[in-house]
């Protein structure tokens, strides 16, 4: 019988093993990384940008932050629906427009800090509308983005994960979609 420990904990007791076990597990993740940074950096000079060119006065209602997180989120559930249920994307589009640069345009340690400055700043009311909004708004534009992407893709949101590969035709024939 085989023994129950994983191939990794083997080699992590191994004798011979040269390398940590979790060096292994992080093999081939570097252009992974590079996409996750490069994107970032993208997402953050743009949130930082929106701050600049709309900014928001203390005490009042951080709408740019809103609209940020609103936007990205949205932009977030477009990008899943066609990388996930209409092309066939390149293995770094998801980490670098995904979690690289929307993650770094996203901002919900912004939304914490505007809230906190609101209570602090005597404007507790306003920081609480902006606790339950935010969050509300970033699932709602997700949501929709997600529908109305789906809608107009023409997919029904079973994705490759049942097998469809790409976005169908009128003529129930299958379509090469962007590869």
């Amino acid at each position: 019988m085989g023994s129950s420990r994983s191939p990794l904990a083997e080699q992590a007791t191994d004798p011979g093993a040269t390398a940590p076990a979790h060096r292994g597990a992080w093999r081939g993740q570097g252009p992974v990384v590079c996409a996750v940074a490069a994107g970032g950096g993208a997402g953050a000079v743009a949130r930082y940008g929106a701050a600049l060119l709309w900014p928001t006065a203390a005490g009042t209602f951080p709408w740019t932050t809103f609209a940020v997180n609103a936007v990205g989120c949205a932009l977030i559930g477009v990008l899943l629906v066609l990388i996930t249920e209409v092309w066939a994307a390149h293995r770094l589009v998801r980490p670098f427009f995904g979690t690289g640069v929307l993650g770094g345009f996203t901002t919900f340690s912004t939304y914490a800090v505007d809230i906190q400055r609101l209570v602090d700043g005597g404007s507790p009311a306003t920081g609480l509308i902006c606790l339950a909004a935010t969050p509300l708004a970033a699932l709602t534009a997700v949501w929709a983005a997600v529908a109305v992407t789906r809608r107009a893709m023409g997919v029904s949101g079973a994705g490759r994960a049942s097998g469809a590969s790409s976005r169908g035709s009128a003529d129930g024939t299958t379509g090469g979609g962007a590869r």
